[in-house]
């Protein structure tokens, strides 16, 4: 816990300034202890070293990290494997831990709470083996698939739910409904009862901890806040919010324990979600903006959670209003890693879009993001749903929407590794004795095994929906989410409105150039054989020839360059991409969403694949999402890039984002802020869904990716996420600096 001698009355921006030093405190200690983390930002912080213990784990882009666990905390198991499934067991074991969670109170802040440690990190056994899915193993493995069985969250709640009932509600809901439809889902809602009394446990731990602090605070200022801090968590044990601070405090509550119990970071809204209380404590006289702002403030120091500002309500009426700016002004001053998505739209305030990149361009921390929401719900509404449902899809994730409360999606879970899928076609053609190879029939080939790994996908599918909750149940999401308490059905199994799964495809690029290269230099050239481009894919372009042979197919026009063979083909895999899992429902009839982005997973996913075509050697990455691969032009024209990412875009409701990166120059452009706007609308204009961008020193950069140590407080946008630079892996942060040096 800290505490200040320091007498003086403090503004809300000293006050901001001091936790973002502490933040900042807390993130190397974790550099240090946990090492690499190739993640959002999350805003755990260490326990005690007396309070801890490390396990080392493999990361979440196949690095070992040090896992950070509470010490003399052990789950109880009720498998032979020593792990534990179902709801009760998983509520019971949930709320243990956040009885046995520690207490953490900063009296600058003006809310309460951390997170140390993670739940998931605590089970053994991620799916029992009884639940036995080894019949579909064989092809998963030989597509290199990200499946999403066992996979969990990636979905949005309500928040308005919670805000609405708070805790005691919460648990009188789940006991009305369990008394209801007893004897059914008498384990899902003790499960759920464990969960909120275990919080309402950690909570009340934190008013009782705030009060003592408060009685020997020094500081009349830092007293003040303690006491307030303590009178507003004692009443939020059960109470649900009254005022501005009180739902900000309540959203942290909620947003620490999803975070914690498995990895959940979605906050939707948060302007329309906090509008009613900033209302009504203006209206009141208890509220300034300044105060307002650190408050969110607070919040959004705790964790890199995502949310969307502005955009359309179900009718299509523009919701941005001045707490949009709040929000964005709180992150503004912050200066930290965060995931705020700015909606852009021919109806939306475009206001909203200048502020962001005015924020953009003068902190340089790829912060915030562009949304395309009118083509999101456009897209959308193609599956067959109202438009309606379409504008109320919420940004809640690094590249995803869902409906908040109504709709299971799994977005960013499920991968296919397009130049895997290519790889195998392209040596199943030169295999086949009687088959004359032709970019055709290697087209014919790939449109096969594509078509098989979404079949492989969309069996697997079905088996996580059909046994997820018997496993690892959505508890904390199912709390504020419209049907799972009233049907006793956790979210995963259908006690939702909808069930639409993401699938996402990557690498895109390097399958268009590799289509393009054969095109032109096999097939209209005639410079190279196809048994002489396998030998040098197996030798990975080995020896002088083969280098020779390697740079030929390198230098065909890239996608993304404009007017070339590679755009055409990038165009082609895009919409065909598109149609076949469109086409494939799920044997029990649930509907696939494609997407194309690869999150993180360009280096894991290179390391796997061998040499390809478009001149990558074995083990590169391959490209990210939609974007060309980095070098895709000389002069790295950033409306030859926004044009190629919105031609490519699947168009129905999941989005293919572009990544792009500029150099602080274009500041001192007298239209600075107006080109990079234009860039922003024109690339939504013809069909783009969402961009992440980042505005760096190139030289800086460089420095920092050489040490790390020496721009400690570096932010970029990695993909769909946020991150100190020093965070990164060294691969990573490559990927970073690739990037940039493309960029031109």
């Amino acid at each position: 816990m800290l505490t200040t001698d320091q007498p003086q009355e403090r503004t809300y921006q000293d006050r901001i300034d001091l936790l973002r030093a502490r933040k900042m405190a807390y993130t190397q200690e974790k550099q240090r202890v946990v090492g690499v983390m190739d993640y959002d930002d999350w805003g755990l912080i260490l326990p005690p070293a007396d309070e801890r213990v490390l396990v080392e784990v493999i990361g979440p882009s196949g690095i070992p990290i040090h896992d950070v666990r509470l010490n003399e905390f052990t789950c109880l198991s009720n498998h032979a494997d020593g792990s534990f499934y179902g709801p009760e067991a998983c509520g019971e074991n949930y709320r243990r831990l956040l009885e046995r969670h520690p207490v953490f109170i900063d009296p600058i802040s003006s809310l309460a709470g951390v997170y140390m440690t993670n739940f998931g990190s605590y089970r053994r056994g991620h799916w029992p083996e009884e639940l036995d899915f080894s019949a579909l193993k064989p092809e998963q493995e030989k597509y290199q698939l990200d499946t999403g069985i066992g996979g969990s969250q990636h979905f949005s709640q309500d928040l308005a739910l919670g805000l609405r009932l708070g805790w005691g509600g919460l648990l009188d809901k789940i006991r009305h409904y369990r008394d209801r439809n007893a004897p059914h889902g008498a384990a899902f809602y003790t499960g759920l009862e464990h969960v909120v009394l275990g919080v309402q446990n950690w909570i009340a731990r934190h008013a009782q901890a705030a009060s003592e602090m408060a009685s020997d605070e020094p500081v009349d200022q830092l007293r003040r806040n303690l006491e307030m801090m303590a009178a507003i968590n004692q009443r939020l044990v059960d109470a649900p919010p009254q005022t501005f601070r009180e739902a900000c405090q309540w959203i942290l509550w909620y947003q620490l324990i999803a975070r914690m119990y498995n990895g959940s970071g979605s906050l939707g809204r948060l302007d329309v979600i906090l509008e009613p209380f900033y209302q009504q404590d203006l209206a009141a006289g208890r509220l300034s903006d300044d105060e307002a702002i650190f408050h969110i403030a607070c919040l959004l120091l705790r964790d890199t959670a995502y949310l969307q500002l502005g955009g359309p309500d179900a009718q299509g009426n523009d919701v941005t209003s001045p707490l949009s700016y709040l929000v964005l002004e709180a992150v503004h001053r912050l200066k930290i890693p965060a995931n705020v998505g700015v909606s852009v739209g021919e109806q939306v305030d475009p206001g909203l879009l200048r502020r962001g990149v005015e924020i953009l361009l003068e902190d340089k921390l790829g912060i915030p993001k562009f949304l395309g929401v009118e083509q999101t719900a456009a897209g959308f509404s193609r599956l067959g749903y109202a438009i309606e449902d379409g504008r109320e899809r919420v940004y809640t994730g690094c590249h995803w929407l869902s409906v908040p409360g109504r709709e299971y999606t799994m977005n960013d879970m499920i991968k296919i590794v397009l130049p895997v899928v290519f790889d195998i076609a392209l040596r199943d053609l030169l295999a086949a004795p009687d088959v004359e190879p032709s970019v055709a029939t290697l087209w014919d080939y790939y449109d096969q095994h594509l078509r098989r790994a979404v079949r492989v996908i969309a069996a697997g599918v079905d088996f996580h929906v059909a046994h997820m909750q018997d496993v690892f149940p959505e508890l904390v999401l199912d709390l504020l989410c419209h049907g799972p308490i009233e049907q006793a059905i956790d979210a995963s199994h259908g006690g939702v409105e909808y069930i639409n799964i993401g699938v996402d495809g990557s690498g895109l690029a390097v399958v268009a150039d590799s289509f393009a290269a054969i095109d032109q230099r096999i097939e209209k050239e005639g410079r190279l054989t196809w048994q002489k481009l396998l030998d040098c894919l197996d030798s990975d372009w080995d020896g002088v020839e083969g280098e020779r042979i390697r740079l030929m197919m390198k230098t065909v026009g890239h996608y993304g360059h404009g007017g070339t063979r590679a755009d055409d083909f990038a165009q082609r895999l895009g919409q065909h991409f598109a149609a076949v899992v469109l086409e494939q429902r799920t044997p029990a009839g649930h509907c696939l969403v494609p997407g194309l982005f690869s999150w993180a997973k360009m280096i894991m996913s290179g390391r796997k694949l061998g040499a390809t075509p478009d001149g990558r050697r074995a083990g590169s990455p391959i490209s990210q999402g939609a974007n060309p691969s980095p070098g895709f032009r000389k002069d790295g024209a950033p409306t030859a890039l926004a044009l190629a990412v919105a031609a490519v875009q699947p168009g129905y409701g999941n989005t293919a984002p572009m990544q792009i990166e500029f150099e602080p120059m274009i500041v001192q452009e007298a239209d600075g802020v107006m080109l990079l706007m234009n860039i922003i609308q024109t690339h939504f204009a013809q069909g783009g869904t969402q961009i992440n961008m980042n505005v760096l020193d190139r030289e800086k950069l460089l420095e920092a990716n050489e040490d790390p140590t020496k721009y400690p407080d570096l932010v970029v946008r990695v993909t769909g996420f946020s991150a100190y630079f020093a965070s990164l892996s060294p691969e990573f942060r490559q990927l970073v600096v690739d990037r940039m040096l493309a960029a031109g």
